[in-house]
């Protein structure tokens, strides 16, 4: 649906963090007459009136019946539906749709390579847009990463490439695109999509809604290498013998060996996987990835995915805030191989498996594990026997201050303290940034100089 084809509907704005102001905004621009409902909360309340804008109807409370009152409702990402009892009630001559979707059906200009994934799609996107961006072409960095795709919405001139990721909540909306990139799939958000099998249909629905004349897909997943891709799409592989793919420290494009990625600001296998998708993407895009590749050494790292804080007392203070499954929490472990490490994990319970972490924390053991978090309990009690056989400190903390004194305390002179959470951050925190610049507060950082992300918009 376009936002031209909103003009004269009865329309509703549903959630009023970032996406919901960008769709205001969108709106607003296209459409500076409409009337428009937006469900907010109170405080969200008191700063629409301020704007005094006659035609919105602002509420703070939401129902079936008063969703059902609208044609069309736009509904931020973090609303599930199919979780939500309003949703379910209303939906019977209510169209729901997201801001990511109002902005693929716009026309186009530009290639776009979107990208999803369990794990890595914020690097990997800033990658691809980094790479493009070194071949001296335009392109906009945006979508899950930071920036709502209604914030670019009118961009002159407009750019040759857009990267974009894409959460498993906007996968479905997106359309007409160029170049699809899958990285990974592990169970993850199963409070808003329900089922682990609707989870991983809503991830692939990007394949499938998308109908991508290109697609980017990881070998060495095997629930990726299964997934079905339109006939008319082709398909490149990577972390596959054929294509781009790590052996050692070294990038290979089938059996050219094309980059060492020693030195490379991109720690731990998984991240070099990253840019081997990245440039498969790049490639496929129609560019020469090979003469591409080095520009990766320039790459500026996102903050709060492996983030090094600094070096204090002998102690390294590792950021890893965006970790919300426990395969995320032992990749990042994997980074620290022969060093000393105190992790901290727990966070909201989704009801994920923890089994594969403490397998994997039983087969190497570490310093300390300090669990915390909705969750924490039951990561400590599944800990206890493995901890009582290899004797490493395993302890229980109710804050971020608590966590980082006893992670400390367990490392002494020397190591890694590494916040590496494998669970969501709310109801604590707001998101997984407010979570990042706590635990850099804590540990004695200035919170303040770790979280913009480099690059987003368009360049």
């Amino acid at each position: 649906m376009r936002i031209s084809e909103l003009e004269g509907k009865r329309v509703a704005i549903w959630g009023y963090g970032r996406e919901g102001r960008a769709a205001l905004a969108a709106l607003r621009w296209r459409l500076p007459g409409q009337p428009v409902t937006v469900f907010c909360s109170a405080e969200e309340a008191r700063a629409l009136g301020e704007m005094q804008d006659p035609a919105l109807d602002v509420r703070t409370e939401v129902s079936a019946a008063a969703l059902a009152e609208h044609e069309v409702v736009i509904k931020s990402p973090g609303i599930s539906p199919y979780t939500s009892p309003a949703v379910d009630a209303a939906l019977e001559g209510v169209r729901y749709v997201g801001g990511t979707g109002l902005w693929f059906a716009e026309p186009r200009s530009g290639q776009r390579i979107c990208v999803t994934g369990t794990k890595g799609k914020s690097t990997t996107t800033a990658l691809i847009a980094h790479l493009l961006r070194s071949a001296g072409h335009r392109t906009a960095l945006a979508g899950n990463i930071g920036l709502p795709l209604l914030e670019l919405l009118d961009v002159q001139p407009p750019p040759d490439y857009w990267a974009i990721e894409l959460s498993s909540y906007q996968t479905g909306e997106a359309a007409d695109v160029d170049v699809a990139v899958v990285l990974n799939l592990h169970p993850e958000h199963l409070d808003w999509h329900g089922t682990e099998a609707r989870y991983l249909r809503d991830k692939l629905a990007l394949l499938g809604n998308g109908r991508p004349r290109h697609a980017v897909l990881n070998a060495g997943d095997a629930r990726v290498a299964d997934a079905t891709v339109p006939d008319t799409t082709r398909v490149h592989w990577f972390n596959h013998g054929d294509g781009w793919h790590l052996r050692e420290s070294v990038i290979h494009r089938g059996e050219r060996a094309v980059l060492d990625t020693r030195g490379l600001p991109l720690p731990g296998r998984h991240n070099r996987l990253n840019l081997c998708a990245a440039l498969a993407a790049v490639e496929a895009a129609g560019l020469d990835a090979v003469a591409l590749a080095p520009a990766a050494a320039a790459f500026r790292p996102l903050p709060h995915r492996l983030q090094s804080l600094g070096l204090r007392n002998g102690i390294e203070a590792v950021n890893d805030s965006i970790s919300t499954t426990p395969q995320a929490a032992i990749a990042a472990l994997d980074c620290f191989r022969g060093r000393p490490v105190a992790i901290l994990v727990g966070g909201y319970d989704r009801g994920l498996d923890w089994g594969v972490f403490v397998e994997r924390i039983a087969a190497e053991p570490v310093t300390a594990v300090i669990t915390m978090g909705q969750n924490g309990p039951r990561v400590h009690e599944k800990l206890k026997p493995v901890a009582a056989a290899e004797g490493f400190v395993l302890a229980e903390a109710t804050e971020m201050e608590e966590a980082v004194r006893l992670g400390l305390r367990a490392l002494g002179s020397e190591g890694v303290l590494l916040l590496s959470p494998g669970a969501p951050s709310f109801p604590r925190y707001r998101d997984y940034v407010e979570r990042g610049r706590h635990f850099a507060r804590a540990a004695g950082y200035d919170p303040e100089q770790i979280s913009a992300i480099p690059g987003l918009g368009v360049a």
